[in-house]
């Protein structure tokens, strides 16, 4: 599925948005003690999909996520990473893709959009370059362009950041990066943060 259209799609994108479980984490959530008898959400994400998109960020190429769930841990890996946008509690996320193109001016061609399950079908199906974790289910992995060798959480989005440097011809700048060991500190972009609980009527 990985074909050399691809290079060709991953040369067009100005957006990268994905899903957070299941593809910036392998989708196991973890509750632990807080105060009180409250629970607290504990996600894991791997610090190589990190330096990736970090390395978007850099090199022109903003970042976003739009997932079912809301969570402070996801709130804070997105502004760590330096984001552009942060759609929590969407199980329909088709609203915030709309959303998010009208902002940005940016066309369905420009978009990078990452998915592991049934809900990310429908923005899959409209991005210029669709990606899927190995571990994605098989129905999402039919409306892909691009299936990483790994797993969800495991490095699988660093997959999706390298191949669009390489694409667009910026992995020689990365590496001479790398080799001088100079690393220009992340863009700061202003964050468009949007919890669907915090809208009114939930809409």
């Amino acid at each position: 599925m990985n074909n050399p259209h691809n290079t060709a799609r991953a040369k067009k994108i100005k957006l990268f948005l994905m899903d957070v479980d299941g593809v910036l984490t392998d989708g196991k959530m973890y509750y632990l003690p807080g105060k009180g008898k409250e629970l607290v959400e504990v996600k894991a994400f791997h610090s190589l999909d990190g330096i990736g998109l970090r390395l978007l960020n850099q090199f022109g190429v903003a970042t976003g996520v739009i997932t079912g769930r809301e969570s402070p841990g996801t709130e804070e890996r997105a502004k760590g990473l330096g984001m552009s946008y942060a759609y929590q509690g969407f199980l329909s996320k088709l609203e915030p893709l709309r959303r998010i193109l009208e902002d940005t001016g940016l066309k369905p061609e420009n978009l990078a959009y990452m998915g592991d399950d049934w809900t990310d079908i429908p923005v899959l199906k409209q991005a210029g370059f669709a990606c899927a974790p190995a571990n994605a289910l098989p129905e999402v992995k039919k409306v892909s362009h691009f299936v990483t060798a790994k797993d969800g959480g495991e490095g699988a989005v660093r997959e999706v950041c390298d191949f669009i440097l390489k694409s667009q011809g910026r992995w020689g700048e990365m590496m001479d990066c790398v080799e001088n060991a100079h690393w220009p500190p992340i863009k700061k972009a202003p964050m468009k943060i949007v919890r669907k609980s915090a809208l009114k009527g939930g809409k």
